[in-house]
Formats: structure tokens, sequence, C-alpha cells
């Protein structure tokens, strides 16, 4: 019979903080678009997309942090295309992230039918290396779990730190939440509300871009259709419960990551049918939305702001 420690080890919290790392990177994206009024349901399509571009560049250059840059700037660039679209042109937030998302999915599939010859993965890729920290990889049980990873795990803890800082604690956070907040007093104030929003929303794709490359190059080493698995939508209900912080967004990344990593050990044990196994972080996700959506008060003015 399976014991409770045969399932909840130091390798399920490092596995963990591992399936943290995308939807972690996705979250602090949302948190950047939503705090200048720009809802980001594309996150989703943005991470596909960009999983798939740092492949492609990996599969041609032979160097993998040449295709994290490559997945970064393509996530930054459709950023910069929701901006567009909802910002320059006042369109639906809604239906532009949505776009974004069902684009991802055939764009992808048919550009790797076009250089692999197949719709569901690519080809091989040499992926990102793990790297141990010295002093803290020697540190029991916790050295265990944060002591070897691949370096985009640790720049997902130095960029949520990074911003909560520069959201609170500098002056540029303060006018992007005024922004957010009353655009119209920002304006007035002498504050570039839409360069702030355009600025905002690319940094949004950006750190979508970096959950992307992590799943496809410091997770997998190759592209596989679909490969986010929900992950966007995931980010955004853990943006919401964290109640659009830094930390509070990590915190609820965390406890998804945790369902994922968990639903991956129950499998390897078998105790529960694989169909019943892999909902589990969804379950969660709605069970979540379902207790905090009613009291989440979101941080911005979502309405499109035309300057008089």
């Amino acid at each position: 019979m399976v014991e409770l420690l045969d399932v909840i080890t130091v390798g399920l919290f490092t596995a963990a903080l591992r399936m943290t790392t995308p939807i972690a990177f996705a979250s602090l994206g949302g948190i950047f678009s939503e705090r200048v009024g720009i809802i980001n349901i594309g996150l989703e399509g943005m991470m596909l997309i960009s999983a798939f571009a740092g492949v492609a560049a990996t599969y041609f250059s032979g160097n993998p942090w040449l295709g994290v840059l490559a997945a970064v700037l393509v996530g930054g660039l459709l950023g910069l295309f929701h901006a567009l679209l909802t910002v320059k042109f006042v369109g639906n937030q809604i239906v532009s992230g949505t776009g974004i998302n069902i684009f991802a999915l055939g764009f992808t599939a048919y550009m790797s039918q076009v250089l692999w010859g197949s719709r569901g993965a690519s080809e091989s890729v040499q992926g990102l290396e793990v790297v141990s920290i010295p002093l803290l990889k020697d540190i029991p049980i916790i050295g265990d779990i944060i002591g070897t990873h691949t370096p985009l795990v640790y720049l997902m803890l130095i960029i949520t730190v990074l911003s909560y800082v520069v959201l609170f604690k500098t002056p540029i956070g303060l006018r992007i939440r005024a922004v957010g907040e009353h655009p119209a007093a920002a304006d007035t104030a002498g504050i570039d509300v839409f360069k702030t929003k355009y600025l905002c929303v690319m940094v949004s794709g950006m750190l979508a871009g970096l959950g992307g490359a992590f799943l496809s190059l410091g997770h997998l080493s190759l592209f596989a259709w679909g490969m986010t698995g929900g992950r966007g939508f995931i980010a955004m209900a853990a943006m919401i419960f964290g109640n659009w912080m830094p930390f509070g967004a990590f915190g609820a990344s965390f406890l998804f990551g945790f369902a994922d990593a968990l639903q991956m050990r129950l499998q390897a044990l078998g105790l529960l049918p694989p169909q019943i196994i892999l909902t589990i972080p969804y379950i969660l996700t709605v069970a979540v939305l379902a207790g905090v959506v009613r009291k989440a008060i979101p941080p911005s003015n979502y309405k499109p702001y035309v300057k008089e």
C-alpha cells in the first residue's frame, strides 16, 4: 500500500518549483498588463508561439540562449500587437486576446509541419543546462529543492522580486498604477498614458515568452503542439488569486505548480486512473476562481482611454 511519504517527497517540491516557473512568468506578465488596464487573455497563445520560436531559433543556431532571446522578442511583438488593437484601435480586449490564442494553435501547427514535417512535435534541440548554486545546494532539504535548476527558474524568482520593487517602490511603478486606476488623472499629471500602456503590455508578452521558453527549452528540449496545456489561463487564475500582487501571484502559481507536480507523481505511482489525475490542476483552478472571483477587486479601470 502506498503511504503518504511515498507521495509527498523532496522531489515533489523540486518538481513543483519547475512547474511553477512558466505559470509564474505568465502571471507576472498578466499583472503588468492589467495594472495599466489591459486584460491580456492572450497569455496562452503568447506562451505557445514563444515556445515554438525558442525551439526554432535553437534548431537553426544551435544555441538555446538565442532561442530564449527569440522567445522573449516574439512574446514582446505579440504584446505590441495586442496593445495596438486595444489601445490605438480601442478594440475589445477579450476578443483580441482570444484571437491571439486561436492564431497560436494554427500557426504553430502549420510552421511545425513546414520545418519538421510533423504537426505534433519538433525535432529535439539542445536545451538549457541545469546549474547548481554553490553553498545553497549543500543545505539539507532546501538545497535539494532549489539548489539545482535551469537558469530560468532562478530568473523567475529574481523577476518576481524585481516586479514588486518596480511596481511598488519606484516612481515608474506609481505611474503604471496611476495609468491603470485613473488614466485621465495620470494624463493631466503629465504621464504619457498610451506609452505606458504599450510598454507594460509588451513586458507582459515578454514575460509570457519566458514562460514559453522554459517549457520548450528548460523542460522538454522540443516543441509539442499545444504544449502550454492551458497554463496561460491558469496564470490568469494565479494572478487573480494573488490579488494582482507579484508575491501573491508567485504563491498562487506555486499552488498550481504543486498540483501539476502532484498529478505527475500520482500517475507514476498508479494510484488513480490517469484521466482523473490529469484533471487535478484544472479542477483546482476552477475551485480557486469560484472561491475568490467574487471577492477579488481588480486594481485597474479596464475601459479604453480616449484622450479628449
